[in-house]
């Protein structure tokens, strides 16, 4: 009997495995929620010096949910089966590092939290979306430190009602969260169509140098965006991405020498946004359709570049 207890209370390459790919998809899961939940309180709460909101920032937390949540629970549900199974499965070691390290972690995190609360607030420079991102830490933080404290003090009152409200709570968490990520970045057709319109604004921006570096070079505009292809420097004009189709470019032969202006044309699947005021990203705002941009060459800006005679016989 004491040889068959010891055995069942021997940690086995199944347990360790289990609790620490537990462990693992546990701090994933619970760092993807807090990052995505903080991009949707910056979303939602904007802050005029950091207000650029890049997709990626709540796609890939969303990536990691959607998969590491459903591990998680399958392992957990494992390892409790594994205890139904074999009481003295409790008592292994792994078990208890684990749920001890995560304990401490997680208390270490709110006390941090807390403590940089007060600070800020001392300092007068709390704001709403601070305090909203504090008040995410310590809920996810306490909810996973109470679902271990009664994984391990199963006797007291509460730890059956925990253990199960918790679970649940956590799923809804994180749907909710995974919704709100989906409200703010769209579907992945509509982040589709954001890429190809990305594509279409680094095509145009090549487009321009190209063609202010053709008048800065040759002192006229190009009279098609064919005359920009060059096989020696192994540039070809880009076309649409999506369609296919060539990028409109209108010049008026009237102004090509004396007034060097163009527009550049492409037709786009989204809306922009509004002006930021940054003046590299300003030159592309756009609506969705059709839309032109006017560009004039400032000769002071861009003055001719002037080939010295000794320099062509040198070349030649």
């Amino acid at each position: 009997m004491l040889q068959f207890k010891y055995m069942n209370n021997k940690t086995t390459p199944r347990d360790f495995f289990l609790h620490i790919g537990a462990t693992i998809a546990l701090y994933a899961s619970v760092i993807a929620l807090m990052n995505l939940a903080f991009e949707i309180i910056n979303r939602l709460l904007p802050d005029q010096l950091n207000n650029y909101l890049n997709a990626n920032s709540i796609i890939y937390p969303i990536s990691i949910l959607v998969v590491l949540v459903p591990v998680l629970y399958l392992l957990e549900w494992l390892i409790s089966h594994e205890i139904l199974r074999v009481v003295e499965k409790k008592e292994v070691w792994v078990r208890k590092w684990m749920i001890y390290l995560t304990l401490f972690l997680t208390g270490a995190t709110m006390v941090g939290d807390l403590v940089a609360l007060i600070n800020i607030y001392l300092n007068g420079e709390i704001s709403g979306r601070f305090v909203w991102k504090v008040v995410i830490v310590l809920i996810l933080s306490s909810a996973v430190f109470k679902y271990y404290f009664f994984s391990i003090n199963e006797n007291m009152y509460w730890s059956k009602i925990v253990k199960k409200i918790i679970p649940w709570w956590g799923i809804v968490l994180t749907l909710s969260a995974i919704i709100g990520g989906f409200l703010i970045v769209g579907s992945p057709a509509q982040q589709r169509a954001l890429r190809f319109d990305e594509q279409r604004i680094s095509d145009l921006t090549n487009i321009q140098w190209q063609i202010i570096n053709y008048w800065q070079r040759k002192q006229v505009l190009p009279t098609t965006l064919s005359n920009l292809n060059d096989t020696l420097s192994n540039f070809v004009v880009p076309v649409d991405p999506e369609t296919g189709k060539p990028y409109d470019y209108l010049v008026s032969e009237a102004v090509i020498v004396q007034n060097p202006s163009f527009k550049l044309c492409a037709s786009f699947s989204k809306d922009s946004g509004v002006n930021t005021g940054n003046d590299q990203n300003d030159l592309w705002v756009h609506v969705a359709g059709r839309v032109c941009f006017d560009r004039n060459i400032d000769k002071a800006l861009y003055p001719p570049i002037i080939i010295s005679p000794t320099a062509q016989s040198s070349t030649k």
